[in-house]
């Protein structure tokens, strides 16, 4: 495993959506000058299928694996910190390829150990508390939601795919520049 913390490139982010057993997920296609790699990063999900243009800081650079329909595929990915986006093309192609649902592969890979330095991610609260509502359960943190929501990446995929489904069901929209949900103002 390569591991970089400023690791900037161009590059054209490619992102399907593919229909699993847990639901739709995005995965994409990182093409850089240096290589191509696969992103699994639940981030991903928010996004529209299409091509996106950019600067791309990769965090690290390593070997996965995944079986599905019979063959076991190895591929180079990268692990985003973050991505600037220049141009955006939703209307481009994207190859669609069989692909398990990421959660279905974080179960087989052992969970990386995180260094202790490092901040605790946020949790979100426990459900059936009185004083909290249902989105207060799925936001924890981030409530009470502002007219934009910035989502956290490091919540468990499962949560994140909920809380991109409720604020869809709340009016918000992704903008995939600011990288955040905006609540349309009213007239």
């Amino acid at each position: 495993m390569l591991t970089t913390s400023n690791l900037i490139l161009p590059g054209t982010l490619a992102i399907r959506e593919i229909n699993g057993r847990n639901g739709p997920f995005r995965v994409g296609t990182l093409q850089t000058t240096i290589g191509d790699f696969a992103i699994k990063d639940p981030i991903l999900d928010q996004y529209d299928e299409g091509k996106y243009d950019g600067q791309f800081q990769i965090e690290r650079i390593y070997q996965g694996h995944y079986i599905a329909g019979g063959r076991s595929v190895t591929e180079i990915r990268a692990k985003l910190a973050d991505m600037v986006i220049e141009d955006i093309d939703t209307e481009a192609p994207v190859p669609i390829e069989a692909e398990p649902d990421p959660i279905d592969i974080e179960k087989q890979e052992p969970v990386p150990v995180k260094d202790k330095t490092e901040p605790a991610s946020k949790s979100i609260p426990e459900k059936g508390t009185e004083e909290n509502t249902d989105d207060d359960s799925l936001f924890g943190l981030l409530m009470p939601l502002g007219d934009k929501v910035k989502l956290d990446a490091s919540v468990d995929r499962k949560d994140l795919r909920l809380q991109i489904e409720r604020l869809g069901e709340l009016g918000y929209e992704f903008d995939a520049k600011t990288q955040t949900w905006n609540k349309p103002s009213v007239h």
